[in-house]
């Protein structure tokens, strides 16, 4: 299992040493840190236990995934949603097997939830109960459950290559890596990319070996050059968001996490601004990243035309892969358009909450700009 201690150790020493200390840091830094380690070793026994119990997923083959990659708040949620709708092709991650990624957890979840049906569901109920204190205050910008589609974010999490390292660690620039994993040593992008095969291995093999993987995260976007490698047929679907507005929703979602344990980060601060640029260049690296790869892998949705008509969308992409539109999965996705016509997002941000301008992103995206034709 691989995992970037370099990089783990250089984030506990920006943390607790390079910082003056304040007890509250402290004992953020510490619980979330022993928490995540608890996780981690955990996580580690159930793929060893993986090996002894459930060897076939070793040979489980990972055919024409399909990467849904975008920057965050651009429509990847809504993307994968739909997609996952049509279960005839697809198998999806849910967030519970994105945070117990092994065979013997999935056999374990399964027995349990069979258990609890025969009991008339009363775990279910205490479940949704509590998934609703846990996650209900995140509904309107990303809602959160266990058992939904979710990102795989929390896959490369488990290897210190995720972006949602900075909810703990805000150091950007130093550790770059950990939100950009194309920028790692050839040795260290081919082992994270062993580690995340065996995981997609496993998910197929207790799920539905037959199926397609269908998978979403937003962190890719700075991994895409390592998964093109790593699966040479895979396919990827992007989408564009206007800059303007996708950047300030990004940063929104961080801000508040910062200051819980480090209250003199500011929105506008020279943190918030770090983790825009890192937005910036994933932007870039999508935009180079359509020119280097054989453009019948890969499709562009343009987020405007998604939000206006989803069913539309979804079918010109299955159009362009050459996927057929079964019946049932044409009349979910009309349900599905019909419910997102319905809705309409409660946030809203601005460039310049986070020191950010619009002529600063049209300097680093101007050409990105005119090639989608976003307005400047």
């Amino acid at each position: 299992m691989f995992f970037n201690w370099r990089l783990f150790f250089r984030a506990l020493r920006l943390f607790f040493i390079a910082q003056p200390f304040t007890v509250r840091r402290w004992a953020y830094g510490l619980f979330f840190t022993l928490l995540f380690l608890l996780f981690l070793a955990f996580v580690a026994l159930g793929r060893l236990v993986d090996r002894l119990l459930f060897p076939g997923f070793r040979r489980q083959p990972v055919r024409s995934p399909v990467f849904i990659i975008a920057p965050p708040r651009s429509g990847t949620t809504l993307t994968q949603k739909l997609l996952s709708l049509d279960d005839e092709r697809f198998v999806h991650l849910k967030m519970y097997q994105t945070i117990f990624p092994a065979v013997c957890f999935q056999r374990f979840f399964d027995l349990v939830a069979a258990i609890d049906r025969g009991l008339g569901r009363p775990a279910e109920r205490v479940l949704g109960w509590c998934e609703r204190r846990w996650f209900g205050g995140w509904d309107d910008l990303h809602k959160m459950r266990l058992n939904q589609p979710e990102e795989d974010d929390a896959l490369f999490l488990y290897a210190f290559a995720s972006e949602a390292v900075y909810m703990l660690f805000p150091f950007i620039r130093p550790l770059w890596e950990a939100g950009f994993p194309d920028a790692l040593p050839p040795d260290s992008r081919r082992r994270l990319m062993e580690y995340y095969r065996s995981c997609l291995q496993r998910h197929l093999y207790a799920n539905d070996p037959d199926k397609t993987l269908l998978s979403k995260a937003t962190q890719s976007c700075g991994t895409v050059e390592s998964l093109r490698d790593a699966f040479p047929d895979a396919k990827f679907v992007t989408i564009v968001r206007h800059p303007y507005r996708s950047l300030a929703s990004h940063v929104s979602l961080f801000v508040p996490v910062w200051q819980a344990h480090s209250p003199e980060i500011t929105s506008n601060g020279p943190v918030a601004r770090d983790y825009a640029q890192l937005g910036i260049e994933w932007y870039r690296h999508l935009f180079a990243f359509r020119n280097r790869i054989d453009p019948a892998r890969y499709y562009c949705i343009d987020y405007r035309d998604l939000v206006r008509n989803p069913r539309e969308t979804i079918e010109r992409l299955y159009a362009h892969f050459g996927w057929t539109v079964s019946p049932a999965f044409r009349e979910r996705l009309e349900a599905a358009t019909e419910r997102q016509r319905e809705f309409k997002s409660k946030h809203e941000y601005t460039l310049e909450q986070f020191g950010l301008t619009k002529e600063y992103v049209q300097a680093e995206l101007g050409e990105l700009l005119d090639f989608y034709g976003l307005e400047r």
